[in-house]
């Protein structure tokens, strides 16, 4: 049975193991800040009888991963696909979250699963890594040491003795508000899904719930990839990225964003921008501020369409849905650049896919997948908005003049030169491929020489025109520009002061946003965060993780002692910033900024990921909310959007400096 979500007025349908869990699904009702849902719902109340089962089969389990800990590699190394059916019980009885009675049988048989694969483990065997079909499998986050579920379908003509690798399709599911571990692992137990191609492993990744695979949900994607290279021979020139709906939304971001990575892409339905999408949809009423809208750029996906020149794309949509939306808004992108986008559109349907544009798709990705990624493309055009997405082929784009201001590059041969010209651009390596020529004229200035070996060769804009060499000093740089969300896309520990701060309300208000940050870590990112005291963090957590201080520098140890190293100094009268001041005993600091213990690092103060729970209730307003830096008024509660009043908010500048008023 498929697996086919899809919309019918306001309600979300979903189908998990044969059943249709429902919800109500975004639209005008859920556009009332005061009156927020909760995503997701309080499940049923489970019977003692099935408690007090489930309780002893999680301790049997528990007991039983004990022991695989204890034992050999192999064990060790396989342990994650036992620890998928612990977490995913336990997580849906400690937390109430099984959505109907139907799911405490499923609960039953995962427990059964589990202690089966245990037992095998520890005999030395290990069946599943032999399966053909329906898989699960997990992983170990990097980001906050949970265990992920990673659903696949391995093809009947994979062959585990063979060396041929194999192509891999993404299928990225749609919104699923029930889509708990639980529910998530049985549909994969199940369900082939939408797609099945010949020859092909489907990885279908959890995506860290429902947020549209992006923040932990994007890093998500790429560990379960990684993952599975491990235990499976995967072609990587023959990798696509595919979804529908709430997974066509994660689709057009993978591709705009890592169009060297997959031999082709195909988005169907979904949303492929903010703003529109909200307005058309949502019917909503959009008042951002001036950062949340330059955030946009993050996930939008229109302003980042000339990167497909790169990427084979062929979106689909169903003719009457309202969520054809998102790929008329790239077709238009796709104009604007001199091309075309290939738009399959399914006759007299809504929000499905039409087997007979199924099979067109079908036909078109066959033909892609034997051609494969073409690596070495003699002449390239890139656009970014971020360093966090900075590559395309054989350029990486290292420097910006300034964040979230469309960014962008060609480069062509002219001759016996490369010919590069950017925009908003202050640093690049390129490597270009072999044969292409080794001189380089950057915005028609004086020819440089690539190196003679064909290695790379990376250059910076300076006073006088463009010279080799790199940025120096303290600057944005991948993994290190912000804004606040990135640093939730690795290793983090969230590090609670032991100390009483300088402020009584603060303190209050850093309590409360502590206890928040770690409950909606769990429930929307499906984790647990690593959470120490000021006290116990070590040397290996410094060189290891991002660090988000609670506290001020009263309050919080590890903060104490970078203090006097922020552009913004928070006092015991006073928040300053630059030539602004506010009241200490009223107002709060929420900041990113590159470690000064350990500067390839973040430090994070008093913030987790920046959206709240108005923004849980459609996928388009999953988005940075908070910009490099902002103090709070405590005075004003936080509530569904904000956490607290935003007396200011700003970037830092290139090189992580405040920036001056004027240039605001």
């Amino acid at each position: 049975m498929s697996k086919r979500p899809f919309l019918l007025h306001l309600c979300t349908w979903m189908l998990v193991g044969g059943h249709l869990l429902t919800a109500l699904a975004d639209g005008p009702a859920d556009n009332q800040s005061d009156n927020v849902r909760r995503v997701p719902k309080l499940g049923v109340d489970v019977p003692d009888a099935d408690r007090q089962e489930l309780e002893q089969g999680l301790k049997s389990l528990s007991d039983q991963i004990e022991r695989l800990k204890a034992a050999d590699a192999t064990a060790h190394k396989l342990l994650p696909d036992v620890l998928i059916f612990h977490r995913a019980v336990d997580q849906a009885l400690r937390y109430r979250e099984f959505f109907d009675v139907k799911e405490i049988p499923v609960a039953k048989m995962l427990l059964q699963q589990g202690q089966q694969r245990a037992e095998e483990l520890l005999a030395g065997k290990a069946p599943w890594t032999q399966q053909k079909g329906l898989v699960v499998r997990g992983y170990i986050s990097k980001i906050d040491k949970t265990v992920q579920p990673i659903g696949l379908v391995i093809p009947p003509e994979y062959d585990f003795a063979a060396e041929k690798p194999h192509r891999l399709d993404f299928w990225f599911h749609g919104r699923g508000e029930n889509l708990s571990e639980l529910n998530f692992l049985n549909d994969r137990i199940k369900n082939v899904g939408a797609i099945n191609p010949p020859d092909t492993i489907v990885l279908h990744p959890y995506g860290r719930y429902c947020n549209a695979n992006k923040f932990a949900g994007e890093v998500d994607s790429f560990e379960a990839l990684e993952a599975v290279q491990k235990q499976y021979r995967v072609d990587p020139d023959r990798i696509s990225v595919r979804g529908f709906s709430m997974g066509g939304a994660a689709v057009w971001q993978f591709a705009v964003h890592y169009p060297d990575r997959w031999f082709a892409a195909n988005p169907g339905a979904g949303f492929s921008e903010t703003p529109d999408f909200l307005k058309v949809f949502q019917k909503e009423t959009l008042k951002p501020a001036w950062y949340e809208q330059k955030l946009w750029e993050m996930y939008d996906c229109p302003g980042y369409a000339a990167n497909l020149a790169h990427l084979p794309t062929i979106a689909y949509s169903g003719e009457i849905d309202s969520q054809k939306q998102a790929a008329d808004i790239m077709a238009a992108a796709f104009e604007r650049e001199g091309m075309k986008l290939l738009h399959i559109i399914g006759p007299k349907t809504a929000h499905s896919i039409h087997p007979e544009s199924k099979k067109e798709i079908e036909a078109k990705l066959a033909e892609w997948a034997v051609k494969g990624i073409d690596h070495a493309p003699a002449s390239l055009q890139f656009v970014t908005f971020t360093l966090s997405y900075n590559r395309m082929h054989w350029l990486t784009v290292d420097g910006l003049k300034e964040h979230w201001e469309e960014a962008r590059v060609t480069a062509k041969t002219a001759g016996a030169e490369l010919e590069v010209k950017t925009k908003n651009v202050s640093a690049l390596t390129l490597q270009p491929p072999k044969g292409s020529p080794r001189k380089v004229r950057l915005d028609g200035g004086a020819a440089i020489e690539l190196p003679a070996d064909g290695s790379a060769g990376s250059f910076v804009l300076t006073a006088n025109g463009w010279q080799a060499g790199q940025l120096k000093g303290l600057h944005k740089q991948h993994g290190l520009q912000g804004p606040i969300d990135d640093a939730f896309l690795d290793s983090f520990v969230f590090v609670k002061p032991s100390g009483k701060g300088r402020s009584e309300a603060v303190d209050k208000w850093v309590h409360a946003e502590f206890e928040h940050a770690v409950t909606h870590w769990r429930q929307q990112m499906r984790g647990d965060a690593v959470v120490k005291s000021d006290t116990d963090i070590t040397e290996q957590d410094i060189a290891s993780s991002n660090l988000v201080l609670w506290g001020d520098a009263q309050s919080n140890k590890i903060l104490a002692k970078i203090a006097d190293k922020l552009p913004i100094r928070w006092t015991e009268k006073s928040v300053v910033a630059g030539d602004q001041s506010f009241d200490g005993a009223n107002h709060a600091l929420i900041a990113i900024y590159p470690n000064p213990l350990n500067p390839k690092k973040y430090v994070v103060l008093n913030s987790s990921f920046t959206y709240r729970e108005y923004d849980y209730l459609n996928n388009a307003r999953q988005t940075p909310k908070l910009p490099d830096w902002v103090i709070v008024d405590v005075q004003t509660p936080a509530n569904s959007r904000f956490p607290g009043k935003i007396v200011a908010a700003d970037f830092f500048d290139e090189g992580w400096q405040l920036k001056p008023a004027k240039a605001k």
